[in-house]
């Protein structure tokens, strides 16, 4: 078995060294931080658990929540991309992660008994209905947590995409392109869903286009079928829209479907825009035109905070972190 000892040995370093470049301590190098860590991987070295559990009182595991209403699962690139940069962090700095379930029916289930029984260092809550009392206990509990796109209060840590900006540069972009009817299917309600439907208000206020009740239909994020029901009803008015906004990139493979029914054309006959940029709709013809969430900056964002504030205790200063992203102008919004 590989041991500190011959790690030192073989980098020409002592112990300490060693000890503390594995565990990424400022006190270290960067060259010499990346040297150890590589040298430690090569020669196939696995840290002693047992001991460091004992030696640290922390169990180096952080518990995951992903609840999924839809059944994509860990299919959905855009929650895949967060996971993958989770876990890259949690396994730099040493962590394992597990995930605690997929699914919840029970809005009183007890996750901070349930994570205190697992005895989890930390948290992160990826998906999940933030106004259930299970989840809210958990996160106003002493055990350390970080949220996907949800702030509680000053004394939580959340990262959070920057919603406003995605919306804002989405809308204005359809607006650029002559479009005054403008309708939205948005997801279930909740607070990143009542910020999107806040800013796509108030960009269309200030460019003086009416959004009328009509032109806003609901459905599930990430659920295609019903946002294919979504876009039928909004296809079926009277005065129908010319654009049409998509809670999601798989919602929006929803309506395409729809529109392919009627043998409509995005881009052509009716213009579209999702939402995530994940690769499968930049692969379609036309791509899509959306907004891309950077899924693995905050997934690795999200571990970092976690971690710090599991390593640094009450020292730690709960943060509220902003991650942005960009637009992608595919080609499912046309110039009229």
């Amino acid at each position: 078995m590989v041991t500190l000892k011959d790690i030192a040995r073989e980098c020409h370093v002592s112990f300490s060294t060693v000890s503390k470049a594995l565990k990424g301590s400022s006190e270290i190098s960067a060259e010499t931080i990346k040297l150890v860590q590589d040298k430690a991987v090569q020669m196939g070295y696995h840290p002693n658990l047992a001991a460091r559990t004992l030696r640290t009182n922390r169990t180096f595991d952080i518990g995951v929540i992903f609840e999924d209403k839809t059944g994509s699962g860990f299919q959905h690139q855009y929650f895949a991309k967060i996971i993958s940069g989770l876990q890259k962090v949690a396994q730099e700095k040493g962590y394992e992660i597990t995930f605690t379930s997929q699914a919840r029916s029970d809005k009183n289930y007890d996750y901070y008994n349930h994570m205190k029984g697992r005895n989890f260092d930390g948290v992160a809550i990826l998906s999940a209905d933030f106004n259930q009392t299970g989840i809210q206990n958990l996160v106003q509990s002493e055990i350390p947590t970080v949220t996907l796109d949800y702030f509680y209060d000053k004394n939580h840590t959340a990262i959070m995409s920057d919603n406003e900006k995605g919306m804002t540069e989405l809308v204005e972009y359809i607006i650029q392109n002559g479009h005054k009817k403008i309708a939205m299917i948005h997801g279930e309600n909740t607070l990143v869903t009542q910020e999107r439907i806040k800013v796509f208000k108030d960009v269309c206020k200030k460019h003086g286009l009416k959004t009328p009740r009509d032109y806003f239909a609901e459905a599930l994020y990430h659920d295609p079928f019903t946002s294919a029901e979504a876009t039928n009803v909004l296809l079926n008015l009277k005065d129908p829209p010319t654009c049409i906004v998509y809670p999601d990139d798989y919602s929006a493979l929803g309506g395409i479907r729809e529109l392919n029914a009627r043998h409509m054309t995005a881009g052509k006959d009716i213009s579209i825009v999702g939402y995530d940029g994940i690769m499968l709709t930049s692969m379609m013809i036309p791509p899509l035109t959306t907004y891309e969430q950077d899924g693995e900056t905050i997934g690795r964002t999200m571990a970092e905070a976690l971690i710090q504030n599991i390593e640094m205790g009450d020292s730690y200063k709960s943060q509220k972190l902003m991650v942005t992203g960009r637009l992608l102008h595919g080609g499912t919004v046309a110039s009229i």
